[in-house]
């Protein structure tokens, strides 16, 4: 499951499903959609490990994107790229800076909430129905009913 959330907000502007057990290759379509659904291209993007691709490095860095792609596991010793993969080796050098890290921290305070959010205020652990199309239209439902919870806490007006 993928979403992509505006940091001000915390409302999900995209949502995916994909059948992959890895992220990876999956974070240009999700900047992609989050473009279609908010006609703006993000400043900064955040994402995890399992994001990580030198394609998908390589075209954030062509659009103008600042990312934040963690390299390694949080809490895991990481192995440095290799020297073809500069990309990775920018990254990571990004990522040990003070403003780097600071950046990056902020992932889990923008996405896990809402993760937390799907799973605890509505009660949403497993997919009812079967099939990637299903399960895509299920998660965009689950989605939809957290932004329209989220909205009318904060009193947001249609």
């Amino acid at each position: 499951m993928q979403v992509a959330v505006d940091a001000k907000a915390q409302i999900v502007v995209t949502a995916s499903v994909s059948q992959s057990p890895k992220d990876m290759g999956l974070l240009l379509p999700v900047v992609n959609a989050a473009f279609e659904n908010t006609q703006q291209i993000p400043k900064r993007v955040l994402a995890d490990a399992g994001y990580r691709n030198e394609r998908d490095l390589d075209s954030l860095n062509a659009l103008g994107i600042d990312g934040y792609v963690s390299i390694g596991r949080e809490g895991k010793a990481t192995r440095p790229p290799s020297a073809k993969c500069w990309h990775s080796r920018a990254m990571l050098k990004k990522l040990t800076t003070k403003r780097g890290r600071a950046r990056y921290g902020k992932r889990k305070a923008i996405v896990e909430p809402v993760v937390g959010w799907v799973k605890r205020v509505l009660g949403f652990r497993a997919f009812s129905l079967r099939g990637l199309r299903k399960v895509a239209g299920e998660w965009s439902l689950v989605c939809l009913a957290l932004n329209l919870r989220r909205m009318a806490a904060k009193g947001v007006q249609v």
